[in-house]
């Protein structure tokens, strides 16, 4: 993992104009204060040279496609250069994007570069520009979660515009908060401004937010790295949030620090920068010019094919950075989808060895009750399952209480898919759970009222009927998206009139067919079952938007 750069993106809670005053400030105070001591004097547009072997090139533009400001500051050391880079950003009505870099430039093209520590440019700038990463809050230092922000935070957590992982901190048991907070947790995490959103769990929040987040727990003196995309309701999704015990900190404080610095650190440099920053033109700067410099003006008339030749270098420059983005797009996806795969793998396998236990305890019963011949019967069938979405959705319409009411050609577009056959299967045994569900709550309602909805059934079912993983069913979107309007509208399907005069309903509550990841489609159903309405499906497809997608 690359962690020899450092690299801050945050969001401005300023405007363009305070952010630029702000971060012209903090620059200049961080280049007078020791160590570097340097002329901020010669300190404006163009290259200034403000100390030997120390160079500050500045460049800005306003124009319709919004407005930048750039500081680039070279530093020559005896093994290469470091170099210091600041941009503000921002486009149109978006809010003000903040880039910090800081990296080696070995002379040696065959020496690795150093690692660059974080700087303490960074954490002023958090003290002044209000940052923020989608809804969380950039901070230099660990923000005290109560009980009552922890519906805030895990709104944070699967928050779609989150960049950064949340690095959540609980204290030892026993262990004293505020003197934990102070001689652990914060020099612990003192690395990490600019790179994660730092919270640390007071007591009495911990056990709140563990109730909530069954499948994300943190607790004892742990600490949790939430990667972007949290899907609480996934247990498999656990597995993608690293945890770090009490014990590794108590142990070695110093190799943890650096263990909690690598997974941000890697992060912030192999993600893609947002389109905005991207999209800032390769920095040209030039020496300044004093006016009417007639031997200036000669050399720059006999050079003029030079500066042909670096515009034309420079538009290279664009096109290999543009190819590095893209890759680094991929190469993001690729290490998504592989985390993804192994968590959905482990909970398939947890599931496949639960129901093979299950068997080989039915059979050795029957075999105690001689009846050795039924044990090892053949399956005697039933209905054949369906081999693809088009038969599904003919055989939904065989059964009297489940009602299709979506988009026939988004479902029917699945069977084009790579996963389809197993898609089929999992999507088949989720209706017969809902039809077995909604017949009992219909014709026996005494049994049926242990029932209060799909998933309690799917955690309990009656002997015979039909079931899935209650891991698979979710009993509604999180907040976020439910107060997103446009992912509200995708949600919003057909329903009769009886069921509501609108004839539209918003279906939160949905079933993970093939897993957790945003490849996988999803069944989205209001239960009407209770109302003798029966089970409406609005939705067979892929996943629809939301924070992980």
């Amino acid at each position: 993992m690359d962690t020899r750069r450092y690299r801050m993106v945050v969001t401005s809670g300023l405007d363009y104009v305070s952010t630029g005053a702000q971060v012209d400030a903090r620059l200049r105070d961080w280049l007078r204060e020791p160590p570097k001591n340097y002329d901020i004097q010669a300190f404006a547009e163009g290259r200034n040279e403000i100390a030997r072997g120390v160079t500050l090139d500045h460049d800005s533009a306003t124009g319709t496609g919004g407005a930048y400001g750039r500081w680039r500051l070279r530093e020559t050391a005896p093994d290469g250069t470091w170099q210091t880079t600041l941009v503000i950003r921002q486009t149109e009505s978006r809010p003000t994007r903040v880039q910090l870099d800081v990296e080696h430039l070995p002379d040696d093209p065959d020496t690795l570069p150093t690692p660059a520590k974080t700087p303490r440019l960074a954490a002023s700038l958090l003290d002044v520009l209000q940052a923020r990463d989608g809804l969380a809050d950039v901070t230099r230092m660990p923000q005290v979660v109560e009980a009552a922000d922890i519906d805030s935070v895990i709104d944070e957590l699967c928050d779609a515009e989150r960049r950064l992982p949340i690095v959540m901190a609980t204290a030892p048991n026993g262990a004293d908060f505020d003197v934990w907070l102070e001689r652990t947790l914060d020099p612990l995490v003192r690395p990490l401004a600019g790179l994660a959103i730092l919270y640390a769990l007071a007591p009495g929040a911990d056990n709140r937010f563990n109730r909530l987040m069954e499948y994300h727990r943190v607790y004892g003196g742990g600490i949790r790295t939430f990667l972007p995309g949290v899907d609480p309701a996934w247990a498999a999704d656990g597995q993608r949030h690293r945890v770090m015990s009490h014990r590794v900190v108590a142990e070695n404080p110093a190799r943890a620090r650096r263990l909690l610095a690598q997974l941000p650190q890697g992060l912030a440099t192999r993600a893609p920068l947002p389109p905005e920053l991207d999209a800032v033109p390769v920095l040209r700067a030039r020496t300044k010019e004093s006016s009417g410099s007639s031997e200036l003006e000669r050399l720059r008339d006999e050079n003029q094919a030079l500066f042909e030749i670096l515009e034309e270098a420079g538009r290279e420059q664009r096109v290999r950075a543009d190819e590095i983005r893209d890759l680094k797009n991929e190469l993001q996806r690729a290490r998504s989808d592989e985390i993804t795969l192994i968590a959905e793998y482990d909970e398939q396998y947890r599931e496949l060895h639960e129901s093979r236990v299950q068997l080989v305890t039915v059979q050795k019963r029957l075999l105690a009750l001689g009846a050795a011949e039924a044990a090892y019967a053949p399956d005697d069938g039933g209905p054949a399952v369906p081999e693809s979405f088009a038969e599904i959705l003919e055989r939904i319409e065989e059964m009297p209480r489940v009602h299709f009411t979506g988009a026939r050609k988004i479902t029917l577009e699945l069977d084009d898919q790579a996963y389809g056959s197993s898609w089929v299967r999992m999507a088949w045994d989720a209706l017969l759970a809902l039809r077995d569900y909604a017949d009992v709550s219909v014709d026996a309602p005494a049994d049926g009222a242990a029932f209060r909805d799909f998933k309690q059934w799917c955690e309990d079912a009656p002997g015979g009927r039909h079931a899935i993983s209650p891991r698979k069913v979710v009993r509604d979107e999180s907040r976020t998206v439910k107060t997103n309007t446009v992912w509200r509208k995708e949600r919003t399907f057909p329903v009769p009139e009886r069921v509501d005069p609108a004839r539209r309903l918003f279906m939160g509550a949905h079933v993970r067919i093939g897993g957790g990841n945003t490849v996988a489609p999803r069944l989205h159903y209001h239960d009407a079952a209770r109302a003798e309405h029966g089970i409406f499906i609005g939705y067979i497809g892929p996943h629809l938007t939301n924070t992980l997608t």
